[in-house]
């Protein structure tokens, strides 16, 4: 497997762009278009906030087929807590597209993200469906990048390519996320595609899984959204044997590529976190079973006081402690050693006399490391996040306004 150039259209017969729709401040792209020239097999994880944007309902009925060949996307308004209207608004977006493209209504797939509680601006959106429609390329990833962010810092694009018999594959993806992101499905906006010949089952199967390992395991600040989704599309182009056997060598190697795609953008959006100036990665290592390590490291990264440790650079170890110990995993405390870094802060759940300024200069680095030794089995699971900071504060203090 390497890393390729390209994002979301790296992978052959995707086009893609991103356009201002005026649904934000001037000068900022708001709404996007993926489209595949060839119908695919598709696959969904959303939210499990009962408080749902129009957008999450559409996308089940959609995908009920297993099929999909568009995504449009607008940021600046989430389409929740709409009604009625919010509902036919996301229809009629897939519908335009639909129209614009000569494909089905029920193969688009809709998102979005944005402020809640606020009517779509259609004849906006409208005009932004028309112009990314009658501009899709194949270089117009960073474009739909740019136009799903909300209160994102920098794009998050990634592509890769892997050979499964003997046929070069891709992968290709964006996100967006940097605030109310802790998810319990996938998380904020997530759109795949690859060229790989894969069965809807299989498909959803696998996103799924990687989701867990990816972003699941991410958090800013324990807020999930209303919107939260992760979406794949895999047209089959590249020719490769069709992967519909969860236990084949080939469903194995494209599992690994998508892992590290999900992974690496999960990554970014923790650094990315709202008024975050580093990122934190914890690894929970030698549990009993993986749920352990997972709800250990997930409680860890959402711990607001180890957060905020973080950004004040305090090497307050207990804190970490502490946040295992209330996270509802069944574990031995008094087995429990812990590292910043290279640096041992604790042993046997007690403290070690350690050095101040070698626990300092792990405490800056970017990401800071959180290893969580629990001494009782052979199980681990890696969870990231972010600093919690006074621009946090700032950012979400006047969101709206």
């Amino acid at each position: 497997m390497k890393t390729i150039a390209g994002s979301i259209t790296a992978p052959q017969g995707f086009l893609a762009q991103g356009v201002e729709a005026a649904i934000k401040k001037a000068d900022r792209k708001d709404v996007a278009i993926i489209y595949s020239t060839r119908k695919c097999n598709a696959a969904g994880v959303f939210t499990t906030n009962k408080v749902r944007a129009a957008c999450i309902d559409i996308n089940l009925a959609h995908l009920q087929d297993g099929q999909a060949q568009a995504i449009v996307v607008n940021s600046g308004n989430a389409n929740a807590c709409t009604g009625k209207q919010g509902q036919e608004d996301a229809l009629a977006m897939a519908t335009a597209v639909a129209d614009l493209l000569n494909i089905s209504p029920q193969d688009v797939l809709v998102a979005s993200t944005g402020v809640i509680g606020v009517k779509m601006p259609m004849d906006r959106i409208g005009k932004g469906i028309q112009a990314a429609a009658a501009s899709l390329s194949e270089t117009g990833g960073p474009n739909a990048a740019q136009a799903i962010m909300t209160t994102d810092l920098i794009n998050k694009e990634i592509a890769v390519e892997v050979v499964i018999g003997g046929k070069t594959v891709r992968i290709g993806a964006i996100a967006k996320g940097s605030g109310m992101i802790h998810p319990n499905m996938a998380t904020m906006l997530g759109f795949i595609t690859t060229d790989a010949m894969i069965s809807s089952d299989c498909l959803a199967k696998m996103l799924r899984d990687s989701c867990d390992r990816s972003f699941n395991m991410v958090s800013v600040d324990r807020d999930t959204s209303t919107n939260d989704m992760l979406l794949i599309l895999a047209n089959g182009l590249a020719g490769n044997p069709v992967i519909d056997d969860a236990k084949s060598e080939d469903y194995r190697v494209f599992k690994e590529a998508l892992d590290y795609v999900n992974v690496s953008l999960a990554k970014m959006v923790a650094r990315d976190g709202e008024g975050a100036t580093r990122a934190i990665e914890v690894q929970v290592i030698n549990a009993d079973s993986y749920d352990t390590a997972r709800v250990i490291a997930r409680s860890i990264t959402t711990s607001n006081l180890t957060k905020a440790a973080v950004f004040g650079a305090d090497a307050n170890w207990g804190r970490i402690l502490a946040a295992a110990g209330y996270s509802g995993a069944d574990f031995d405390p008094q087995r429990v050693d812990i590292y910043l870094g290279l640096e041992k802060m604790a042993e046997d759940g007690m403290g070690l006399v350690f050095d101040e300024e070698r626990a300092l200069e792990e405490l800056k680095k970017d990401p800071v490391l959180i290893k969580v030794d629990l001494k009782s089995g052979g199980h681990n699971a890696t969870a990231w996040g972010c600093d919690l900071t006074y621009d946090y504060v700032k950012i979400n203090g006047s969101y709206r306004t």
